[in-house]
């Protein structure tokens, strides 16, 4: 094993022809997944990985100047596929995710068979003609929160992440991957998403894109869904699904699994 998968916590487990490739978002690690990987073992070579900076990553690595623009994770991406020897995926990206393998196929659209977007935003803040959800004061008190009592804040954010109240598994499941995470590197991670502006990339972006997102997200607008629908280059479709949520992966599974599967299975042509 390499020192990138080591670093990155990287497995590749299953056995088919095509790769699969699952990317996490903020706040959660390759756990997230684990509703969907028994399904997708069977059929295909399945590689899952931690974001630098997520809690089972060794914080050490963490570069905040590296991580403080979304490019860092675009070049560890790349650099996983390359050391694995990946010559084409299918790239399910969660969040944050979305947009990263959005931008690392711009530069090697080769790799890339297409994107299936769960949740994905190209920019949080409302803008003069642009609804992306939040205010500049609400990130302000965001990045507060998590500076004054980091565990609080997760108390607090969990829950309205994921839709439901702390008693949900899917909660509980959220606040241990949130809790695992360094506050400092939260922070900076948290800083990094939220102010993103990656709007300008969408029209780079050629290769296929299934754009699936939850009806109510406090994250990400359903608008935004849209947003991407009308902006990226390559073909796309959206899919808006009636769970709630911003990890419906796991919060609902029932609902979310199947769509996400029919996404990676069927090809916007068919």
């Amino acid at each position: 094993m390499g020192i990138l998968e080591e670093a990155h916590n990287v497995r590749v487990v299953g056995n088919g022809e095509k790769v699969v490739v699952l990317a996490h978002g903020f706040g959660t690690d390759q756990s997230v997944w684990k509703h969907l990987l028994p399904h997708l073992i069977e059929g295909y070579r399945v590689v899952l990985f931690d974001n630098m900076g997520a809690g089972p990553t060794n914080p050490d690595y963490f570069d905040f100047e590296r991580y403080s623009t979304i490019e860092g994770y675009v070049l560890d991406l790349l650099a996983i596929m390359e050391e694995l020897r990946i010559k084409s995926c299918i790239f399910v990206g969660h969040s944050v995710s979305s947009m990263i393998g959005a931008i690392a196929s711009i530069s090697r659209p080769d790799l890339f068979e297409k994107i299936v977007m769960l949740g994905a935003s190209p920019r949080y803040l409302n803008d003069a003609d642009y609804y992306g959800g939040f205010e500049q004061e609400d990130l302000d008190q965001l990045f507060d929160a998590i500076r004054a009592n980091y565990k609080a804040w997760v108390s607090g954010f969990a829950p309205l992440a994921v839709g439901g109240d702390m008693d949900s598994i899917a909660v509980q499941e959220f606040s241990r991957t949130l809790f695992n995470v360094r506050p400092d590197i939260a922070l900076s991670v948290a800083q990094t998403i939220f102010q993103s502006d990656l709007r300008n990339i969408l029209g780079l972006v050629t290769v296929p894109c299934h754009i699936v997102q939850s009806t109510k997200d406090l994250a990400v607008p359903v608008v935004v869904s849209e947003y991407l629908h009308r902006n990226i280059a390559g073909e796309s479709i959206v899919e808006v699904m009636p769970s709630e949520g911003h990890l419906p992966q796991l919060s609902s599974p029932e609902i979310v699994i199947p769509v996400l599967l029919r996404h990676i299975r069927y090809d916007i042509e068919a």
